[in-house]
């Protein structure tokens, strides 16, 4: 009698697959198309948003550090509705001059993009501040007063 043997990460994998097919399908399919798809952007087999975002806050902003690098920064697009930031643009296929027939390997994605996040308290949105350096998108938004901490005295009697 052969043995057979189970590999945990082909059981892993393939429970990612079914994962997310489930997921593509709760919007009647457009979940996975291009050019808005979670892999659309970056290669590898990993489901990956992009841009790859860092999202912290302090007592009077929120910070938003977006890894972009390549990014024509005219193309980029940063919106706000409610709580939720959209930034989106397009990042070019070809550097200059070069024609993909000179490519013996191509690994570095293009295209258009777009990702939204739900940002974690209200804030001021005419005071927002975006910076594109060094393929870092940096974005301040001021918390609104309402949504800053309020120091509350306690009465001792």
């Amino acid at each position: 009698m052969a043995e057979q043997r189970v590999n945990p990460y082909r059981e892993f994998d393939t429970l990612r697959r079914e994962i997310d097919r489930l997921f593509e399908s709760f919007d009647g399919g457009t979940f996975g198309e291009w050019p808005f798809s979670r892999v659309s952007f970056l290669p590898g087999r990993a489901a990956r948003a992009y841009p790859l975002l860092n999202v912290s806050d302090d007592e009077n902003s929120v910070y938003i550090e977006a890894l972009a690098p390549g990014i024509d920064p005219d193309s980029l697009k940063i919106t706000l509705t409610r709580d939720q930031l959209t930034i989106a643009g397009e990042k070019p296929p070809l550097p200059g001059d070069v024609k993909m027939e000179s490519f013996h390997r191509n690994e570095r994605s293009a295209g258009r993009f777009a990702r939204t996040v739900t940002l974690p308290a209200e804030v001021a949105d005419d005071k927002i501040k975006a910076d594109y350096r060094d393929g870092l998108l940096l974005i301040t938004l001021p918390k609104a007063e309402e949504a800053k901490p309020k120091q509350i005295t306690v009465n001792v009697k």
